[in-house]
């Protein structure tokens, strides 16, 4: 995968953007790592609840670019949204640290400190709805114009395509590599007010860089990415509606106009496709939106096969971390690893493992496959849901090892156990790897089945999947815990860690997942990649 100078001919504006990109990670991941830490150890909350909180505010902030996006697409420019937004993100980032600061002084002890530490949390969540879809979105539009042609079907355009995908997920990375080892080593070590100001310096930092840039970036033109395609989605809605009200709607019986429109079709671009112009006098224009809305639609089948795959992406963050606290972490007498330190583990297994897939694993594929790709991005997905799987199944049975050696030695004092943390690793890095194929897969396959203009959707769908994901795993949590410690019983995340069943849920998760991956490869075969005709097709 390591080109020349210049990833294999990626522009120097993509290469800052992806530097840039790398520099958010850091600084999200410096927060949201250690977060649970935080607010078991800091703001006293019990197991359960800190995992909710986590989740729900993951949940919330890769849930935000599905609104943000339309909004993005239609009224703003990418460029002026990824500075504003980038802002409120420093803004939140500073928040976040000021309540570290407080409360080295004055200990939480009530709900409106609690509060203050939500809203700075979701000021972050709100900086990084605009950000992350617009700034990736942008990156793209930096590729060659001609691959944003409606007409390209050059196969250099779209490996080039899949090349930028790759080396954004290996710049992101890096970034949460760095932000997940040194932050937690900083914030269990120094303190948490230094581990939540570096994230804040480290975005500032890259606020410079994104504007030191601005003489290099390719700008698209208003009528390739502002056609404003949720207005008028609206509009439909309330035309259509109109319509259905007033019983008038009828089916077209005049030949000569599906006669005009295949003439008008024939040339080779379109170039007026883009425009919003005569909305409100041409009534085809309303069959155009209804397509790209059924596009949106089609999607969704696969977008909530993918839920499960977020669920389980949740766990590194939240129990993971819990369960290496009662681990044995000592490396010689006196230093101990901190536990979110092993989330690391994914990310380096993504940076080293991702040069081997484009080198050695693709291009044994193209020879067993006879594709171009090697493998089509929908069986890149069902590969890396295969591998969460399997990682869950480790993670249920590790678990079991841990509960079994701690009710055998019968722990009083402390609930750690003569287990090493590093027998967390093999679920650290399977999860990794699965990340290799699902995730970069989840942002090649929404960018691309999306219409040209609403490619910034397109990226916020992928993300909403990661937030759906973090909700779903919230709501189940909540449900298995009232279910486990009715009439008495101890709750399967108990916060007597010697006591608790994580394998169990553990185990509900795999098997949730495979039927997941099952449903998901019946829907592979039903589904054909719809390079929408208003977008891709207008070309014979």
């Amino acid at each position: 995968m390591a080109g020349g100078g210049r990833a294999q001919g990626l522009s120097r504006s993509c290469i800052l953007l992806i530097v840039i990109a790398g520099m958010e990670r850091f600084a999200f991941k410096g927060v949201a790592s250690n977060l649970v830490t935080y607010l078991t150890d800091v703001v006293k909350m019990n197991n359960s609840s800190a995992a909710k909180t986590v989740n729900s505010w993951c949940g919330f902030t890769s849930m935000l670019p599905l609104l943000v996006a339309p909004l993005a697409d239609s009224f703003w420019d990418r460029y002026s949204t990824i500075l504003t937004s980038s802002f409120l993100y420093v803004l939140g980032l500073g928040a976040v640290a000021s309540t570290a600061l407080l409360w080295t002084w004055t200990p939480p002890s009530n709900t409106s400190s609690s509060a203050f530490l939500f809203w700075s949390l979701c000021l972050i969540s709100l900086g990084q709805g605009a950000y992350n879809p617009s700034l990736q979105a942008f990156g793209a539009d930096q590729l060659d114009y001609d691959e944003e042609l409606p007409c390209s079907k050059d196969d250099k355009n779209s490996k080039k395509k899949s090349l930028f995908f790759q080396w954004w997920y290996f710049g992101v990375c890096t970034g949460s590599l760095l932000g997940v080892i040194l932050m937690s080593y900083i914030q269990d070590t120094f303190g948490w007010v230094l581990g939540f100001a570096i994230p804040m310096f480290a975005m500032v930092t890259s606020i410079a860089f994104f504007t030191c840039g601005s003489r290099i970036y390719a700008y698209k033109p208003d009528r390739t990415i502002d056609s404003e395609p949720f207005p008028n989605m609206l509009q439909l809605i309330k035309v259509t509606a109109s319509k259905l009200f007033n019983g008038r709607i009828t089916l077209p019986n005049d030949k000569s106009d599906v006669v005009e429109l295949e003439l008008q079709d024939k040339p080779l671009c379109d170039q007026k496709l883009g425009s919003s112009e005569g909305l409100d006098e041409d009534p085809k224009h309303d069959t155009y939106l209804i397509e790209n809305a059924k596009i949106v639609l089609r999607l969704l089948p696969i977008w909530t096969m993918l839920l499960m795959f977020a669920v389980i992406f949740q766990q590194p963050a939240t129990f993971f971390t819990k369960q290496g606290m009662t681990m044995k972490r000592n490396i010689g007498r006196d230093f101990k690893i901190p536990p979110a330190t092993l989330q690391s583990a994914i990310t380096l297994s993504i940076i080293l493992l991702m040069p081997i897939y484009d080198k050695v694993l693709i291009p044994i594929t193209q020879i067993v496959t006879r594709n171009k790709k090697g493998i089509s991005v929908m069986q890149r997905m069902g590969v890396g849901m295969f591998l969460s799987i399997i990682a869950m199944i480790i993670a249920a049975v590790v678990e079991t090892k841990r509960l079994e050696i701690s009710r055998r030695i019968g722990v009083l004092e402390s609930e750690t156990v003569p287990l090493s943390i590093f027998w967390l690793l093999p679920q650290y890095v399977l999860l990794g790897i699965s990340d290799i194929f699902t995730v970069v897969g989840m942002q090649e396959f929404f960018y691309n089945e999306v219409p040209v203009r609403m490619r910034t959707m397109g990226f916020a769908l992928y993300t909403s999947v990661f937030g759906v994901g973090s909700f779903l795993s919230a709501l189940m949590i909540s449900v298995i815990e009232a279910f486990t410690s009715s009439e008495g019983r101890q709750s399967w995340f108990s916060d007597d860690m010697r006591e608790d069943g994580l394998n169990k849920y553990y185990w509900l998760l795999a098997l949730a997942s495979a039927l997941s991956l099952l449903l998901y490869t019946i829907l592979c075969k039903c589904y054909k990649s719809s390079k929408s005709e208003l977008e891709h097709g207008n070309c014979k």
